[in-house]
């Protein structure tokens, strides 16, 4: 496992990001058009893509939330590589880079419907917050913070 930092413009980043896209456009629904318009990647300057085999297997990404708090996005594993424990990877690595920006907490959205992401980010150490903007009042979102 080789594990890269990136920024939006690295075309394993994309090609990842593209296949994530087409899962939550079938997880969601109606409400992917909602979702879409917060998971751009065009400013995304902190990236990871891990690599199996030389072969981009796994991406996770942040951006900045708040002064001290980074958002974790675009989390995605190809089907041919779960139940490794990559996502787990990209979560530790994603929490190591912001902390050396000098963030000191991490937020992260995902579906209420989504149990193996869930289970990373609890396992991670992640607790369950109320929803922040703009996912206030979306029934399939939850929210998650964590102290870096």
């Amino acid at each position: 496992m080789t594990i890269k930092r990136l920024d939006s413009t690295h075309s394993d980043f994309q090609n990842l990001v593209k296949n994530l896209d087409a899962t939550l456009a079938e997880h969601n629904g109606d409400d992917h058009d909602f979702f879409n318009q917060f998971n751009r990647i065009d400013t995304l300057k902190n990236c990871i893509v891990i690599y199996i085999d030389g072969i981009p297997a796994a991406c996770g990404a942040f951006k900045p939330f708040s002064g001290d708090t980074v958002e974790i996005k675009r989390m995605y594993t190809d089907p041919k590589f779960r139940k490794r424990g990559l996502a787990s990877a990209i979560v530790t690595a994603l929490e190591g880079w912001g902390k050396e920006l000098g963030f000191e907490k991490a937020v992260l959205e995902t579906s209420s419907e989504l149990h193996n992401a869930i289970s990373v980010y609890e396992k991670s150490g992640f607790y369950r917050i109320s929803n922040y903007d703009p996912y206030i009042g979306v029934e399939k979102s939850v929210c998650y913070e964590k102290v870096l």
